[in-house]
């Protein structure tokens, strides 16, 4: 049996990971519809998203020495961050793991009061074999050796999404997905580069991509054959410029039918 992602999409969002989870379904291989570009895409490095927050007392900013203000340890935080970036590794397929912060609140949010919290939300591309746990206790062993201004503490923990189904079904997610990768020469591989280059008269390159996937709970987790081929580029993903060239949409899902068949013969 072959699952094709669009499927897992009408769940609900509820989504790969708890698909597997059950057991309801267990797929011989998986294919994608991310984009590739027409390319055949058989890893990623995976995705932590990680809060860093930094908690003190609020006050009123007419009266700071009340206070403790968090954003006093913020340059700290920064810095120590900068410097776990030079302490990842690097993969020969996938390419170096990567760590940014992405996005800085405060709470309460009022422009005259001292906040109590300040949230750092860490975007870390984690390579294959990083699990949540061992994720979550390297970046605080990394950040518990700064010295943090008096009053004020620090924690660090995945963030959650809650998602609901339409089905009725509730979950607190917590945001890690793990990375996987194939080998250029599984025979799902090949003879899906074969009956590619047969439909669309064009190779496509083998290669990871850059984001991540729900494969990285198939392949990652569950070691089920995982690839991906569709239109569109991958640059262009989650930003306002998103596209998808007719003719491009065109010779890939006339593709499909025989690419699902020749991965079904392999299987």
């Amino acid at each position: 049996m072959i699952v094709a992602h669009t499927v897992l999409e009408e769940r609900g969002g509820w989504g790969m990971a708890s698909l597997m989870a059950t057991g309801e379904v267990r797929p011989g291989a998986i294919i994608i519809g991310e984009a590739t570009n027409g390319d055949i895409c058989i890893g990623h490095r995976g995705r932590a998203e990680v809060i860093i927050e930094l908690q003190g007392t609020a006050g009123h900013a007419s009266a700071p020495e009340r206070a403790r203000n968090p954003l006093h340890g913020m340059p700290g935080i920064i810095r120590a961050l900068e410097e776990f970036v030079l302490t990842l590794e690097s993969d020969d397929a996938l390419g170096r793991s990567t760590a940014a912060p992405t996005m800085v609140e405060t709470l309460p949010r009022s422009r005259n009061v001292i906040p109590d919290r300040v949230r750092i939300v860490l975007d870390w591309r984690v390579l294959p074999g990083m699990l949540p746990d061992a994720a979550l206790n390297r970046v605080r062993d990394h950040l518990a050796r700064i010295a943090l201004p008096d009053g004020v503490t620090l924690d660090v923990r995945f963030s959650t999404e809650h998602q609901h189904t339409w089905t009725g079904l509730d979950e607190e997610r917590r945001m890690f997905t793990p990375g996987f990768y194939m080998d250029p020469m599984d025979p799902v591989v090949r003879a899906a580069a074969k009956i590619i280059t047969n439909a669309t008269g064009r190779a496509p390159e083998i290669r990871p991509w850059t984001f991540a996937t729900d494969g990285g709970h198939s392949r990652g987790v569950h070691g089920i054959p995982t690839i991906g081929f569709a239109p569109g580029e991958e640059r262009y993903a989650h930003t306002n410029r998103e596209r998808l060239e007719l003719e491009t949409a065109r010779i890939a899902y006339s593709a499909y039918p025989a690419l699902i068949a020749a991965v079904q013969n392999v299987l």
